[in-house]
């Protein structure tokens, strides 16, 4: 059949007429695929998924029942456009409340966003020019990156190195990307290392982002989630941060509401004001019930403290046979990644050149799921949010674990 004309209409950003006619496989394709192979395979094991990075529980009862309340009338029926005013005042309270950030103007400094996912790429659209440049860390969420492309502009990538606890280098970034760049895109705790960030790190974001006229957009997506006694920290809590950018909180993670796209950025105004222009001609804002249920879990903030310790106690147990079985390991602060460095190879076995080749290896002989990152060394994130549904089931799951990787000696 005679090619059709649209193949020629496609946008290059997207591959041009090449789009759909690739080889490649990404990543999470290539997870998927080896999923199936070995379910198949192995019919009489059940994968063990540790690469979902989504929690695996409901959202609180709370939550789930203002909605259905809310859903109900019908003042809530219309579009949103930028968010109802009650929103923000919930979400500028949640920053004094949980971060001790109390210099927050609801009306001014925030808005809400149908996820932190659009908040990101519709940030790029705010500010980026062609030629412009996006300070981005790696391994990291690509999707600011992404879209600064798109729009004609360039992806300078820190890469998150072991030696640096995780966090950018910035004296290594060249001074004439410095002259270039507009938006430093940062996210702590992290995904996919787990490292959390410092208010001596967030103190030297303020005075580089200053010096060289940065826009920092800090997600903060995992913020909440902290552990043995490690507080939440916000960017915004340093002094001078509002006057060089801003934050995006999500309730997917600490609330467990991914489905429910809600989130909100928060910091210095004009940015907020820029994001909000362009999100008017992106959306018409999250429906009006699903926002209220959301003040309800920025209201009642203690519903995060149950699901850190979830991943918190698995995490021990995670670390726990994972050092046995010889790996070099350390428990975040914060976050459900745990973040593990390749071994080299399968003593008297198969060798991994890549932390791909291991995840590979994992899911095809031990069906077991994880997510590799080659961006800065070899390493291998495992989520915490497997489907467990109490604490018995949360062990057999990590001893079954154990079971599967005991038979093989690992080489580093």
């Amino acid at each position: 059949m005679a090619e059709s004309y649209i193949q020629n209409q496609i946008a290059e950003r997207i591959g041009g007429n090449k789009f759909g006619k690739g080889s490649v496989l990404y990543k999470f394709e290539k997870i998927k695929r080896a999923k199936q192979s070995a379910m198949q395979a192995h019919p009489e094991m059940d994968i063990i998924d540790m690469g979902v990075g989504e929690p695996d529980a409901m959202a609180n009862e709370g939550v789930v029942e203002t909605l259905c309340m809310e859903a109900a009338k019908w003042e809530n029926r219309n579009y949103a456009d930028n968010g109802i005013a009650e929103f923000k005042t919930a979400a500028a309270k949640y920053l004094s409340d949980v971060y001790k950030v109390s210099n927050i103007k609801a009306e001014t400094e925030v808005v809400h966003a149908i996820g932190s996912k659009p908040a990101l790429a519709m940030m790029a659209q705010a500010f980026i020019n062609p030629g412009d440049i996006t300070l981005m860390t790696v391994p990291g969420y690509p999707i600011m990156g992404t879209m600064t492309k798109w729009l004609g502009g360039e992806v300078y990538n820190m890469p998150l190195l072991k030696e640096n606890q995780f966090l950018p280098d910035f004296n290594a970034i060249p001074a004439e990307i410095l002259k270039k760049a507009k938006l430093l895109y940062l996210n702590y705790p992290n995904n996919p290392t787990g490292a959390s960030a410092t208010k001596a790190f967030f103190k030297e974001v303020v005075q580089f982002a200053t010096k060289h006229n940065l826009i920092v957009v800090h997600d903060a997506a995992y913020a909440g989630l902290t552990f043995d006694g490690t507080k939440p920290l916000s960017f915004l809590s340093i002094p001078g941060a509002k006057k060089v950018g801003v934050e995006i909180h999500s309730l997917s993670k600490a609330f467990n509401m991914t489905g429910w796209r809600m989130a909100f950025v928060v910091g210095n105004p004009l940015v907020v004001s820029a994001f909000a222009a362009v999100k008017d001609n992106n959306d018409s804002g999250q429906f009006k019930a699903i926002q209220k249920a959301g003040i309800y879990a920025l209201e009642n903030h203690w519903i995060t403290d149950a699901t850190s310790a979830k991943y918190s106690r698995r995490h021990d147990m995670l670390v726990e046979v994972l050092k046995e079985l010889g790996f070099e390991v350390k428990k975040p602060k914060g976050s459900f990644y745990l973040y593990v460095q390749a071994p080299k190879a399968v003593k008297g076995g198969q060798k991994f050149k890549t932390a791909e080749d291991f995840s590979q290896y994992l899911i095809k002989e031990k069906l077991i799921s994880t997510v590799p990152w080659d961006d800065a060394g070899a390493f291998v994130r495992f989520s915490v949010t497997f489907l467990a549904y109490d604490l018995e089931e949360e062990k057999m799951v990590i001893e079954e674990i154990k079971n599967r990787l005991s038979d093989v000696e690992f080489v580093f």
